[in-house]
């Protein structure tokens, strides 16, 4: 009989927990915000009155890279993943009605937090994220709270020149050069290479979602894509133009920045975080053994990081 009522108590006690965890975790929701003339696809989770952690996505992603970090943290913070104009569900205007370039992006993501109501925030940065939300930082410095970084270059020591050779030469002849463009768009943006971005580096390649490379692969199949993208590819120049300026945001403003960088990474190895010690004062450093896309073999481990840095500097 006290077996039998003990059991009985354990299995309410499980439901309970499992009831109160389903009640808590908030289901992500997909929506769209109409910029300017322009729809954003976005994805957010979680209760807003928590702090907001703004997840910016790299290249030739969308915000689906951030999809199973979102699940994992939505029961504490408020996550909103915006797609890029060009990028995922995102409307993918013409170049005549709309300049893509990073000026251009940062302005409407930044316009897009604004009509979203969103005051104050943590910021994501990876690969295109960086420069994209870089721009917003240095323009609200007072809006966010704290940078938590994955491969997000702001130093040129994580240009790696061997990856990068063919985008700066890019740099020096300009557009308009087709052999050039196309050996990059054929090493680039063909269901190989994209694979390549998501695998090389990782401790269990096989591991990797296939969605992954797919996906990118049929939106970057769209016409004008290679176009837009290459173009993206030459305005990078002026990401690196602008280093010392968000550099000196760091130093000015010291955001507490958490680094979760993945060492493995062919376009921005270690040697692009080890900077990040010389001018930010409040840094949890974190060297990672996988690629370029760290999100999709250690999630886990980066939303814990992630938990951890925040609880004890983001007021909840």
């Amino acid at each position: 009989m006290f077996k039998s009522s003990l059991k009985m108590a354990c299995c309410a006690l499980l439901m309970t927990v499992s009831v109160n965890s389903i009640a808590t975790a908030a289901p992500p929701i997909y929506g769209y915000e109409k910029v300017d003339d322009v729809k954003i696809f976005y994805r957010e989770a979680g209760n807003p009155d928590n702090p907001t952690l703004v997840l910016l996505h790299g290249f030739p992603s969308s915000s689906h890279q951030y999809r199973e970090l979102i699940a994992e943290l939505s029961d504490e913070y408020h996550l909103i993943a915006p797609d890029y104009p060009g990028f995922g569900a995102s409307d993918f205007p013409s170049p005549e009605a709309y300049e893509y370039s990073f000026d251009k992006i940062a302005g409407t993501i930044d316009k897009f937090l604004k009509q979203k109501g969103i005051k104050k925030y943590s910021l994501f940065l990876h690969d295109y994220g960086a420069p994209v939300g870089m721009r917003i930082a240095t323009k609200h410095p007072k809006r966010v709270e704290s940078l938590i970084i994955q491969n997000g270059n702001l130093y040129e020591a994580g240009l790696n020149k061997e990856t990068w050779a063919p985008i700066m030469k890019l740099w020096e002849t300009g557009r308009g050069n087709k052999a050039l463009e196309q050996t990059i768009a054929s090493n680039v943006f063909g269901l190989g290479g994209l694979k390549w971005q998501y695998t090389h580096g990782t401790r269990n390649s096989e591991a990797i979602l296939p969605d992954n490379w797919l996906l990118d692969y049929q939106a970057l199949s769209r016409p004008g894509q290679y176009d837009m993208q290459l173009g993206l590819f030459y305005d990078y120049r002026n990401n690196v133009a602008q280093y010392p300026q968000w550099q000196n945001y760091l130093k000015t403003y010291q955001p507490p920045v958490l680094l979760v960088w993945a060492k493995n990474d062919a376009f921005f190895p270690e040697s692009g975080a080890e900077p990040f010690k010389r001018d930010v004062k409040d840094l949890d450093y974190n060297i990672l053994d996988t690629g370029h896309f760290a999100l999709e073999e250690d999630v886990e481990l980066i939303a814990d990081k992630i938990d951890s840095f925040l609880s004890k500097r983001v007021k909840k």
